[in-house]
């Protein structure tokens, strides 16, 4: 068995880490980018501590999700700044906004550069300028994942800048950063770091040290979801989540994840609609999909029979039923997204005439590689008409 494990160069978590973000900061440079969302308050915290430690800040508002337009800008201000370090705090379009914009600090060029798929997919050659992560959100994990997501209006897609080089320096996850998150927020975030436990763990790509935090993350989520959605102050609950999204994170950037995330990439670059909302409703649908076939081909080969046993496992830690079937884990999570009020797809405009786009982009995008199996595009057909 051969693998590789790669992540952040520190991880620090706890309640009330973020406080340690100054001292942090002054050891790798002396004036600071720090990207966050469009809401300064939710930054409030980073910025007064970077000023307590005599670190100069620049701040920039990574307005939605970020685009290679608004990346190019950030790189520009930070440029301008004479910025050294950057921090990223927020969710995870704060957090990988401010890992693109500390890569093409060190390595010049525009997003469309290196950006795999719609780019010329040049290597990043240059570690990240340092860089900070904190997320607000627990849902991406991107704290420690080596890629950046892009949307690019111009291509209606999102895609990834992508490379080892580019994980942050150190990650600080501070659970008490999530309590202000309302409850849909808290929903459509929690089933990201879902299926961020479950698509590493049924992966062509998995390996020990992901199977372990995947496991490990399916006992929280079962246990904690559907609780901080109904009761957003249960500090328990929301130190259980948060650390759910940051073993998602660790999981799907060494295992890579399936065809939730190969739809989702192609979906959000399409409509304006959640990222964490189109997780929720694509997942029991793709997992339902891969469940049928890999019970069709598993004779084939040992494994698609070990995909499909795992499947079985997620069935038994999410019901706490030890003869639970695969069968079984899905419809547990159809029914946790119907308690988390998760719409259809067709409230964000997606329609049937659309399902070609988007097929086709579907089977193109990285992330289709760590797919169980291979579905077919009747397959993607399927599970796109009952997610509408």
């Amino acid at each position: 068995m051969n693998f590789e494990f790669a992540t952040a160069e520190q991880i620090i978590f706890g309640p009330g880490t973020v406080q340690r973000v100054g001292e942090l900061a002054q050891g790798l440079g002396q004036r600071a980018l720090v990207v966050r969302e469009s809401s300064a308050s939710r930054a409030a915290p980073a910025l007064e501590a970077l000023e307590k430690a005599g670190v100069q800040a620049v701040s920039f508002a990574m307005l939605h999700e970020p685009t290679t337009d608004r990346v190019g800008e950030g790189v520009e201000l930070a440029r301008e700044a004479g910025c050294d370090l950057v921090v990223g705090i927020g969710g995870g379009s704060a957090i990988d906004g401010g890992k693109a914009i500390a890569a093409l600090l060190a390595n010049g060029g525009a997003p469309l550069d290196y950006l795999e798929v719609i780019g010329r997919g040049q290597p990043i050659t240059r570690s990240s300028v340092p860089y900070i992560a904190i997320p607000t959100t627990a849902g991406t994990g991107a704290e420690v994942t080596a890629n950046a997501v892009l949307a690019s209006p111009e291509h209606k897609v999102k895609v990834s800048l992508r490379s080892p080089l580019i994980l942050p320096r150190i990650a600080i996850v501070d659970p008490l950063l999530t309590h202000s998150m309302p409850p849909e927020v808290t929903a459509s975030t929690g089933l990201d770091a879902l299926t961020q436990i479950i698509e590493p763990y049924v992966s062509r790509h998995a390996n020990p040290i992901t199977d372990t935090l995947c496991r490990e993350g399916l006992f929280r989520a079962a246990e904690s979801l559907l609780q901080v959605y109904q009761h957003g102050d249960d500090a328990t609950s929301r130190e259980n989540m948060a650390l759910v999204s940051l073993f998602g994170g660790l999981a799907l950037a060494n295992a890579k994840l399936g065809a939730v995330h190969g739809f989702a990439g192609v979906i959000g670059g399409m409509y304006d609609a959640p990222h964490g909302v189109i997780c929720g409703r694509l997942l029991p649908l793709v997992m339902a999909a891969n469940v049928e076939s890999l019970t069709s081909h598993a004779h084939e080969s040992p494994t698609l029979a070990r995909a499909l046993e795992r499947y079985d496992e997620i069935a038994v830690i999410l019901t706490g039923d030890f003869e639970a079937p695969a069968r079984v884990g899905v419809l547990w999570v159809r029914e946790l997204c119907g308690e988390l009020d998760v719409p259809g797809l067709a409230t964000y405009g997606v329609q049937a005439s659309d399902f070609p786009m988007i097929i086709e982009k579907t089977q193109r995008s990285s992330s289709m590689k760590g797919n169980p199996i291979s579905l077919t595009d009747g397959e993607l057909a399927g599970i796109l008409r009952q997610a509408l």
